[in-house]
C-alpha cells in the first residue's frame, strides 16, 4: 500500500544528481539520436509520474500486478496439443527400443569381464542408441510444446530437419551406390558366416535371414566352405556340411529340432541336395523380397517421411503462435503502463 500512497519527497541538496552528461558517462546519448525518440521518453515519464501521483490505487496504470490477457484459438490449442501427443507416443516407443537394448546386453552378459572389452560391436548397443536418441528427442519436444517452451521447441525442429536432411542424402546414396551396396552386402555376409560359431549375434541374425527367406549361404549352399567348422577340411561332425537353418525340414518328426540335418549337404550334388536344403542363396532372395514388397516399403518409408515432415511444420507454427502471442502481450502490457501509441519500446520486455 505504501508504493501508491502520494508521497512527495523534499529535495535535499546532498541527494541531488547531476545529470549533465559528460565524456565519461556510460548514459551518453549517441550523436545521432532523434528529436522523436525523446519525445516519447517524455511522454512515457509524464504519464508514469502522473500515474503514480494521481492517488488511485486500483486504476493506476502503474500498477504493476496488471498483466494483459490474450486468448488462444481453437488452431493454437489443436497445434500444441497434437505436437504433445506425437511426441508422447514416440517417447513410449523410444522407452521400449531402450528397454529392449538394455534387456539385450544383460541377458547375454555382455557387461561381463570377459566381454566387456567387445561390448562396443555389440548390435545391442546400436539398439540402446538409437532408444536413447528417440527418447530424449521426443520427451524434449513434448516438454517444450506442453511448457511453451522456445529454446527446446526449437532443438527439436532443428534435429527433426537435420534427421529428415540426413535421410534424403542416405536415400539418393542408395539409389546411386546400387552396385556398391550389393558388394559391401556380400561381403557383410561371408564375413558373418565365418563368424558363425564365434558371435551370437552375427548366428542369430544369419539364422534369422536364412529361415524366413528359405535360403543357404550368399550365392549358394556351397559358401558355408568359408566357415572353418563347415568347411571339409574340419576335423569335427560338421564338415561339408550346413547349418540347420538351411535344412527345408529341419524338425524330425515335425517336433523336434534336427540340429544335424545338414551334416554332409556339401557333398551332395544340386539333384540329390534340393530335398535336403535350400539350394539360392540369401543375397538373391534378400532383393527380390525387397522387389516383391516394394509397394509396401514405399508406403512405410512415405509415411514415416511424411509424419516428420508434419511434426516439423507443425512445430514452426506452434513457434510462431507463441512469439506472436508473447508479442501482442507485451505490447497490450506496455500500452497499459505507458499509455503509449507505439510499441517500440516493448521490444525489450519480448527478449
Amino acid at each position: 500500500m505504501r508504493r501508491f500512497l502520494p508521497t512527495k519527497r523534499f529535495p535535499w541538496p546532498w541527494l541531488r544528481r547531476d545529470a549533465t552528461p559528460n565524456e565519461t558517462s556510460p548514459l551518453l546519448p549517441k550523436a545521432g539520436s532523434t528529436k522523436n525518440n525523446a519525445e516519447e521518453l517524455a511522454l512515457v515519464t509524464t504519464d508514469f509520474q502522473a500515474g503514480t501521483n494521481s492517488g488511485q490505487e486500483h486504476n493506476s496504470p502503474t500498477d504493476a500486478r496488471i498483466h494483459p490477457c490474450y486468448g488462444y484459438s481453437f488452431m493454437d490449442y489443436f497445434l500444441k496439443y497434437f505436437l504433445i501427443m506425437c511426441n508422447l507416443l514416440f517417447t513410449v516407443l523410444g522407452l521400449l527400443i531402450l528397454a529392449l537394448g538394455v534387456w539385450g546386453l544383460i541377458s547375454k552378459e555382455s557387461f561381463a569381464q570377459e566381454k566387456i572389452s567387445s561390448i562396443g560391436t555389440d548390435p545391442m548397443l546400436v539398439v540402446l542408441s538409437v532408444g536413447f536418441l528417440l527418447t530424449a528427442l521426443c520427451l524434449s519436444g513434448c516438454v517444450g510444446a506442453l511448457r511453451e517452451n522456445r529454446c527446446l521447441l526449437k532443438l527439436f525442429s532443428a534435429t527433426v530437419l537435420v534427421l529428415i536432411a540426413a535421410q534424403v542424402i542416405v536415400a539418393i546414396v542408395a539409389h546411386t551406390l546400387q552396385d556398391q551396396i550389393e558388394g559391401n552386402l556380400r561381403s557383410g555376409m561371408l564375413v558373418a558366416m565365418a563368424r558363425y560359431q564365434d558371435d551370437l549375434d552375427l548366428r542369430f541374425i544369419t539364422d534369422e535371414i536364412q529361415s524366413n527367406l528359405q535360403c543357404c549361404g550368399v550365392d549358394n549352399y556351397r559358401d558355408w566352405e568359408i566357415n572353418i567348422y563347415y568347411n571339409c577340411s574340419a576335423p569335427g561332425v560338421l564338415a561339408c556340411g550346413v547349418p540347420a537353418t538351411c535344412c527345408v525340414d529341419p524338425l524330425e518328426n515335425g517336433t523336434v529340432w534336427n540340429s544335424q540335418c545338414g551334416v554332409g549337404a556339401q557333398l551332395l550334388d544340386e539333384f540329390t541336395a534340393q530335398s535336403v536344403i535350400f539350394l539360392g542363396g540369401c543375397l538373391g532372395e534378400i532383393f527380390r523380397w525387397i522387389e516383391h514388397h516394394e509397394g509396401l516399403i514405399g508406403i512405410i518409408v512415405t509415411v514415416v517421411f511424411g509424419v516428420q515432415i508434419l511434426i516439423l511444420f507443425i512445430t514452426i507454427r506452434l513457434l510462431e503462435r507463441i512469439n506472436r502471442h508473447k508479442w501482442t502481450a507485451c505490447c497490450k502490457y506496455v500500452k497499459h503502463m505507458c499509455k503509449s501509441h507505439t510499441c517500440k519500446v516493448s521490444y525489450r520486455c519480448f527478449e
